[in-house]
């Protein structure tokens, strides 16, 4: 990375990230591919949208696309992979998806964000659908583009969210936030707002991606937070993991703690046992 570009603010960056192509993961091609080879003229929209929500950047990338071709005679906002794909149409969405740019598969930091903001809107579609959303597809794309601003960065900048890291690591930081406001001078969470602003995603979106002006603003950051913790594997996860059980609990009234774990994708039957105990005697969570 040059130099000069270590003294850029979140209006640089999100400047930049406005005028280039986004990346995808090249298993979101070879999953086209397979729908084509097998299915010909005749793909589901469902199908594709399903793809969209398994690649984060794609998901970004979908949602630009459709309000760059947005008609002005439309009065609602397009703020599903499902409404995006069906805006574009399957072919004009198959070319997006075809010709993007394809993640590096050796950015072990990039995949790492990425495997996190999937597991997170997984954990999205469960939760929002215990809580009888109208539409938990909105609750899991917020979700997967949670941590856009980190995925940006970690594919044209690394050396930045590398420096995040190091501020972490070495105890000079004790949160994430902190790390990255100390390295970069700004937030990640602050560089996904800007850029989403610049690129005029939906009202609704930047709404849940703020993550507290709802009761499903604040799923969508619990869930984020939930995705992070249950793919650590520090000593601290299991009680981190519990407050966002706790928080969990709170917005979804009426579901038992097994059925918020159930939500967990590939949780270790292991921790089960332990998570439960954690989150009982921590915040008085009657058994399920």
């Amino acid at each position: 990375m040059d130099a000069w570009k270590y003294r850029w603010g979140v209006e640089q960056w999100s400047a930049y990230f406005e005028n280039q192509a986004l990346p995808v993961m090249r298993r979101s091609k070879d999953h086209l591919l397979q729908l084509e080879s097998a299915e010909g003229d005749r793909l589901s929209p469902r199908e594709l949208a399903d793809i969209v929500l398994q690649d984060p950047m794609l998901c970004l990338c979908l949602l630009r696309e459709a309000e760059r071709r947005k008609s002005h005679r439309l009065d609602h906002e397009t703020t599903t992979a499902l409404a995006a794909i069906l805006q574009l149409g399957v072919d004009e969405f198959s070319e997006l998806l075809l010709t993007s740019p394809e993640v590096e598969e050796a950015n072990a930091g990039l995949l790492r964000v990425e495997t996190r903001a999937c597991v997170a809107a997984q954990i999205a579609i469960v939760w929002a659908k215990g809580r009888m959303d109208l539409n938990p597809e909105e609750v899991a794309v917020a979700a997967l583009l949670a941590g856009a601003g980190d995925l940006l960065l970690w594919f044209y900048a690394p050396e930045l969210p590398l420096k995040a890291d190091d501020e972490l690591r070495s105890g000079r930081a004790r949160r994430s936030e902190q790390a990255q406001s100390q390295a970069c001078g700004f937030t990640f969470k602050q560089l996904t707002m800007r850029c989403a602003e610049r690129w005029k995603l939906p009202a609704l979106v930047m709404q849940l991606l703020r993550g507290s002006d709802s009761v499903r603003a604040q799923l969508v950051r619990t869930c984020s937070n939930a995705a992070r913790h249950l793919l650590d594997e520090s000593d601290t996860s299991t009680l981190a993991l519990a407050a966002d059980l706790s928080d969990a609990s709170r917005l979804i009234p009426g579901v038992s703690l097994d059925w918020l774990i159930d939500a967990l994708p590939s949780f270790a039957a292991e921790r089960r046992p332990a998570l439960l105990d954690a989150t009982r005697e921590l915040f008085k969570i009657p058994a399920g």
